[in-house]
C-alpha cells in the first residue's frame, strides 16, 4: 500500500507538471496567433523565428518529462533556424516540426488538464477502496495504480505527437550534417591557411636567412681567394656551416608538413620516436597495427638516454637518438592507415605530449594506438595537474588539433579535471 501511494504521488506530480505545461500551451497558442497576424502584415516577421524557438523549448521540456517517465528518449528533428531573417522565417514556416509542435500544444491543452482533473477525482475513492482491499483484505491495491496509468497515458500521447516522421528525421539529420560539414570545411580552410603561413614564416626566418648568409660568404670568399687564401678558407668554412644550418631548417619544415619517419617506419615507429624525444617517461601501446606490442619509452628531461634506459634498446628510435639501427622491416606485419589519417594521429600525439611536457607538470604519460573496425583510435593520458580547457579557447594547439581531426570527420574528446589526469582521445574514421 505504501509503495502504491508513492507511485500514485509520483504520477500525480507528473500530471501536475503536465497541467502547468497545458496552461503555458494556452498562452503559446495565443502568441502563435498573434505572431501569425504580425507576419501576414510583414510588420512583425522577425517575431516568428523567436516564437518558434520558444515553442521548440516547450516541446523539448515535454520530451524530457516523457523520457524520464518512460525511461526511453523521445527523438526530435528540427531544421536549424540560421541565416538572414528571410531564410529564418522561411525555415520556421516550412519546417514540419513547427506544425507538429503546434498540434501537440493544442492537444496538451486538452489532455494535460483533463488527466490532471481525473487524477484528483480518483484520489479519494482510490484511497478508500485500496484501504479496504489492501489494508483489510491483504490484497494488492487496484485503484491507486489507475493514477499511474493516467500518467502513462499522458506520456504515450506526448510521445506519439512529438515523435517526428521518418522523413522529417532524415531531413533534420541531413541538415545537421550539412551544417557540421560547413563548419569543418571552414575549420579545415582556416587550418590550411595557418599552416601555409607557418611554413612561409619558417622558410623566411630560417632557411632563407641561412641561404642569404651562405651566398654572402661565398661571394666574400671569391673576392678574397687570390689576395688572402686563409681568409677565403675561413669564409668557406662559415659557408659550409650556414649550408648545414639551412639544411637543418629545411628538414624541420619538411617534418612539420609530413614527417618522413611516418613514411619510413609507420605510425607506431613515429609515435615511439615522439615518445623518446618528449622529455617524459612514455609508455606506448599498439593494438591491431604494425609493431603490435607494448614498450616502455622514456628518459630524463631532454630526451637523452642514460644507463640502461629503454631508449638505447629500441631500434625504432635510431632516427632520433642517432644510434644507427638496421633498416626496419617489421612494419609490414600489420595494416597501415591512409597517409592523411596517420599524419593527423601523429600530430595529435605530438600536440598532446608537448602540452603534457610544458604545462601539466607530469613526468609520465601513456599513448595507446588501437585499430577499430572502421576507425583509428588514439588515447594520450598524463598524470599532471589537469585543468586544460576543452573549449575553443583551450589554446591554439588544441584548436588546431580539433580542426585537423574535424577535417577528416573525426572526433576529439578532452577530459582534464583540476588535479588531473588529462586524457585526450582522438577517433579518426578509417577504411582498412
Amino acid at each position: 500500500m505504501r509503495d502504491a501511494i508513492k507511485e500514485a504521488g509520483r504520477a500525480s506530480l507528473h500530471l501536475l507538471y503536465g497541467a502547468a505545461l497545458a496552461l503555458l500551451c494556452y498562452l503559446m497558442i495565443g502568441v502563435a496567433l498573434f505572431t501569425a497576424l504580425l507576419t501576414v502584415t510583414v510588420i512583425g516577421a522577425g517575431v516568428l523565428p523567436e516564437s518558434v524557438l520558444l515553442l521548440r523549448r516547450m516541446a523539448g521540456w515535454e520530451r524530457r518529462r516523457t523520457a524520464v517517465w518512460t525511461g526511453a528518449p523521445v527523438p526530435e528533428a528540427y531544421l536549424p533556424l540560421e541565416g538572414p531573417l528571410p531564410a529564418r522565417v522561411r525555415t520556421a514556416v516550412t519546417d514540419p516540426g513547427t506544425a507538429r509542435d503546434l498540434v501537440w500544444a493544442a492537444a496538451q491543452l486538452l489532455y494535460g488538464l483533463v488527466l490532471w482533473y481525473a487524477s484528483l477525482i480518483l484520489w479519494v475513492p482510490a484511497l478508500l477502496v485500496d484501504g479496504v482491499v489492501a489494508g483489510l483484505a491483504g490484497r494488492r491495491p487496484v485503484a491507486l495504480p489507475l493514477i499511474g496509468r493516467l500518467a502513462g497515458l499522458a506520456a504515450e500521447w506526448s510521445r506519439a505527437l512529438l515523435t517526428p516522421a521518418p522523413s522529417a528525421a532524415r531531413d533534420a539529420v541531413l541538415a545537421a550534417r550539412i551544417e557540421q560539414l560547413t563548419a569543418t570545411r571552414a575549420g579545415a580552410v582556416a587550418a590550411h591557411g595557418a599552416e601555409l603561413r607557418r611554413i612561409e614564416r619558417d622558410l623566411h626566418d630560417g632557411a632563407q636567412a641561412h641561404l642569404v648568409a651562405l651566398s654572402m660568404r661565398i661571394g666574400l670568399a671569391k673576392r678574397a681567394y687570390d689576395s688572402d687564401p686563409a681568409a677565403a678558407r675561413r669564409l668557406l668554412d662559415d659557408a659550409q656551416t650556414q649550408a648545414e644550418a639551412a639544411l637543418a631548417e629545411l628538414r624541420h619544415v619538411v617534418r612539420g608538413i609530413h614527417p618522413p619517419i611516418l613514411t619510413d617506419r609507420g605510425l607506431a615507429g613515429a609515435v615511439r620516436a615522439l615518445a623518446a624525444s618528449s622529455g617524459l617517461e612514455v609508455a606506448v601501446s599498439v593494438a591491431g597495427l604494425a609493431h603490435d606490442g607494448h614498450r616502455h619509452l622514456g628518459g630524463p628531461v631532454g630526451g637523452s638516454p642514460v644507463g640502461d634506459s629503454p631508449l638505447n634498446a629500441d631500434p625504432d628510435l635510431g632516427a632520433v637518438t642517432g644510434s644507427g639501427p638496421a633498416p626496419d622491416t617489421d612494419h609490414d606485419r600489420g595494416p597501415r592507415a591512409p597517409a592523411a589519417v596517420e599524419a593527423a594521429a601523429y600530430f595529435a600525439v605530438a600536440e598532446a605530449l608537448t602540452n603534457a611536457a610544458k604545462h601539466s607538470g607530469a613526468s609520465r604519460a601513456t599513448v595507446a594506438l588501437s585499430r577499430e573496425p572502421a576507425a583509428l583510435r588514439v588515447r594520450v593520458a598524463d598524470g599532471g595537474r589537469g585543468g586544460a580547457e576543452a573549449g575553443e579557447g583551450g589554446g591554439s594547439g588544441l584548436t588546431g588539433l580539433r580542426r585537423r581531426v574535424a577535417a577528416l570527420d573525426g572526433t576529439v574528446r578532452l577530459t582534464s579535471p583540476v588535479g588531473g589526469p588529462t586524457v585526450i582521445e582522438v577517433e579518426l574514421p578509417c577504411v582498412w
